[in-house]
């Protein structure tokens, strides 16, 4: 499987091939995690100079079309009822002191402090991933989309979500009869909206919500009024923050867990939103949908942290709960968090943001060479070999990390037939004559902000205190 993987992937490369596909084994069997990018031209297994590793990441060319349709036809993790789980999440690469990167938009980053948040320029990326079952830092990347400033994060997110669908039910991943396949969100989603926009998929979408809203319930049933008038199309207020409001629910489970003590979770059935003509559905023609689904709220007696153990807020479109179900959704959500392993692996060790890359599209190459090669590491877990440092603990050979993994992949590698040529011998360039100054200085751009009328953002003109505008004409 590693074998075919690595000569659908060579295919994919359409310009510059044998120079990134090198840079992808270059990227697998380096020592250590990646500190700069030139450092991988000294590994062993990239024969080319430096000079092809940046030629490749800016005028190469891979077919992202065919190398998503290959991810999506590798051998997934499922979990324990044999249903596809997706994590969706957006992870940052900031890039604040790059003024003349084009693209870039303000990524939102958690602070060192409490409750401190900072929108920093960067290049925003999108990313779908299948989860597996049990404590695991292993996931299965599907796709990866960047986002353009101004964008529509659940409108791109829809999309997206789409798409993988629909190239794994094309690799026969999900055939008719089997159980829908599981979208997992964080807070910052709008689950409701994605799940009206999924309609007609068999997916079913589990989203966190803020503690703060407010839901409601269906419409009483429709009575005879003498006095006439439009029937309610909503019901009684339900307050997340009140519990007068709740009621009587319509499922409860409690779990001993190892870490947060005892977890309760309820379930309240067909609970919807109540929308109005404004932002995403501003221009919504016809009435506006009532869409219904089941509120899970989870509350554990204790926090590893020792922090405050507030309820988590779950919304699932699906309803008619039962026991199984809220267990289920919950114990999915808490699995989602397995894609933050994926993310800090590929920063931390891969070295996913560290190139200081001025493109756009080069940068979305690399994520493509990063993907694919956190994709191979998969493909050889079983293959592998516990490398261990002499103070870590021995793991079985199918419980081994990505990490550690990676140690062992150079000798995966050496045997392990590689379709790249042969470099060729050439001569540097001349370059630019030593004392001369750079005449083409690069073009710097702002960062992006686009208006609801879709027209680019331009920052108010400042002037000093005291001192009035001068007009112009």
């Amino acid at each position: 499987m590693l074998s075919q993987f690595r000569a659908d992937f060579y295919g994919c490369l359409t310009g510059r091939s044998d120079a990134l596909f090198e840079l992808t084994d270059a990227l697998l069997c380096t020592e250590g995690p990646v500190k700069t990018l030139v450092d991988l031209a000294l590994a062993p297994e990239h024969r080319r100079g430096h000079g092809a590793l940046y030629g490749g990441l800016n005028q190469g060319r891979i077919n992202i079309g065919r190398l998503r349709r290959a991810l999506s036809g590798l051998p997934l993790p499922r979990a324990a009822d044999g249903r596809l789980v997706l994590a969706v999440d957006v992870s940052p690469w900031l890039r604040p002191d790059a003024a003349t990167c084009p693209d870039r938009s303000f990524c939102h980053t958690y602070g060192r402090g409490q409750n401190e948040h900072r929108m920093i320029p960067g290049w925003p990326y999108s990313v779908v991933a299948a989860l597996e079952t049990g404590r695991t830092s292993w996931t299965a990347v599907l796709d990866a989309v960047r986002l353009e400033p101004g964008a529509d994060v659940a409108a791109v997110t829809t999309t997206q979500i789409r798409e993988v669908v629909e190239r794994l039910i094309a690799a026969g991943q999900w055939q008719k009869g089997d159980l829908e396949i599981l979208v997992v969100l964080d807070s910052g989603y709008d689950a409701p909206r994605i799940a009206h926009l999924l309609a007609g998929l068999p997916v079913q979408i589990l989203g966190r919500l803020r503690s703060d809203r407010v839901m409601r319930r269906p419409p009483p049933p429709r009575v005879y009024d003498p006095k006439g008038g439009r029937p309610p199309k909503h019901g009684g207020e339900f307050v997340f923050g009140d519990p007068s409001t709740w009621g009587t629910e319509q499922a409860v489970t409690t779990s001993d867990t190892r870490l947060y003590g005892r977890a309760t979770a309820q379930a309240w059935d067909r609970l919807h939103p109540r929308l109005t003509r404004r932002a995403a559905w501003l221009d919504h023609d016809g009435p506006l949908p009532i869409i219904e689904g089941t509120v899970i709220p989870l509350a554990v007696e204790k926090l590893p942290s020792g922090g405050v153990n507030k309820p988590v807020w779950l919304w699932w479109s699906a309803t008619a709960a039962t026991a199984q179900d809220v267990d289920r959704c919950w114990q999915s959500f808490l699995r989602r968090f397995d894609i933050e392993h994926t993310f800090r692996l590929f920063k931390q060790t891969l070295g996913w943001t560290k190139p200081r890359l001025r493109d756009s599209a080069a940068a979305d190459r690399w994520t493509w060479l990063v993907i694919a090669g956190h994709t191979q590491l998969r493909l050889a877990r079983t293959l592998a070999t516990d490398l261990r440092r002499p103070w870590e603990k021995p793991m079985p050979p199918n419980k081994l990390t990505p990490a550690r993994v990676r140690r062992g992949f150079r000798n995966i590698c050496a045997k392990t037939p590689s379709p790249a040529r042969a470099p060729k011998p050439t001569r540097p360039g001349p370059g630019r004559p030593p004392g001369s100054k750079n005449r083409r200085p690069a073009a710097r751009h702002d960062v992006g902000r686009v208006l609801a009328t879709g027209q680019a953002y331009s920052p108010p003109t400042h002037h000093k205190v005291g001192t009035k505008p001068r007009r112009v004409g």
